[in-house]
């Protein structure tokens, strides 16, 4: 009788590790091990940051996580997120003392080029589409279809600009004023963060800010990029700032999506514009289509 209770105990002991080992999640046995290299995607117009701020703070607070590589592929997006994910990169340069290595994609612009500008190096393919240093406010103007339909637009409003960048009228004098004080500010910013970050001089940064886009190749030799290379090659470099011997075990972490969204993107072979918002964005116009 005592030795099947012994015999019960144990493997209700045996099951109970089982149980707890399979909920351990991937992410805390990755806190386990010698050095590693965190890789971080950001792909498509950069709308929101909590996704990638989550990852950076996770990687930051992960003691075997010596260096974080962000993979590039953006053509821009929202002034606000971008900022938002270039002040978390500067923290983990600045703050817990880790390296940044920007891998450009096929497309690092505008928004893009921001948050690469964070990083300690930036590694482009020659062929790599980057650039595009500027802010863009599309505001449409729909008055002309509605008049054709029939349809009036009646506003009630507060504060005589309080409608600004309406589309179903023309947009007045005074509010092209406003919006282009805006740009001009939000631009101001951009240049002073790629003058600082890339220590270049204010007045080329100026010269080269007029939304123009460059090929990896062609950055380099501007100062915009460091180093031409592939996602391995950036890998490696930040392996290398971070003093790791050897290949380095590098973490990825794949982007969540739901299913049924995926199904759709895989299937759909063109881009569809989705809506953004008209004010404070930066340049987010598919540069290749």
């Amino acid at each position: 009788m005592k030795r099947s209770w012994l015999v019960v105990s144990l493997v209700v002991i045996i099951g109970l590790l089982l149980v707890f080992g399979l909920a351990f999640s991937l992410s805390r046995w990755q806190r386990f091990g010698g050095s590693k290299v965190a890789l971080i995607t950001v792909e498509g117009v950069i709308l929101d940051s909590k996704e990638i701020i989550e990852q950076l703070e996770k990687h930051r607070t992960n003691p075997t996580v010596k260096a974080i590589v962000l993979r590039i592929n953006s053509p821009g997006g929202g002034v606000s997120p971008s900022q938002e994910i270039y002040e978390e990169l500067i923290k983990t340069r600045q703050v817990n003392k880790k390296p940044v290595v920007a891998s450009m994609g096929s497309l690092a612009a505008s928004g893009g080029y921001y948050i690469a500008s964070a990083a300690d190096v930036i590694v482009a393919n020659p062929g790599s589409i980057t650039g595009s240093i500027g802010v863009l406010i599309q505001v449409p103007n729909i008055s002309g279809l509605l008049q054709k339909i029939g349809v009036k637009s009646m506003v009630v409003k507060s504060g005589e600009h309080k409608d600004l960048a309406s589309p179903t009228r023309e947009m007045t004098e005074a509010e092209r004023q406003i919006l282009q004080r805006l740009l001009d500010d939000v631009h101001d910013q951009f240049i002073d963060v790629v003058s600082r970050t890339r220590k270049l001089d204010r007045k080329k940064v100026e010269a080269l800010a007029d939304g123009r886009i460059f090929s990896g190749r062609e950055a380099q030799a501007l100062g915009l990029v460091d180093q031409l290379g592939n996602l391995q090659d950036a890998v490696d470099r930040a392996a290398s700032l971070a003093g790791i011997p050897g290949k380095p075990t590098v973490i990825l972490e794949r982007k969540r999506r739901f299913f049924l969204l995926d199904l759709l993107t895989r299937a759909v072979p063109f881009n569809i514009d989705l809506p953004v918002s008209p004010i404070s964005t930066f340049s987010v116009d598919y540069l290749l289509r």
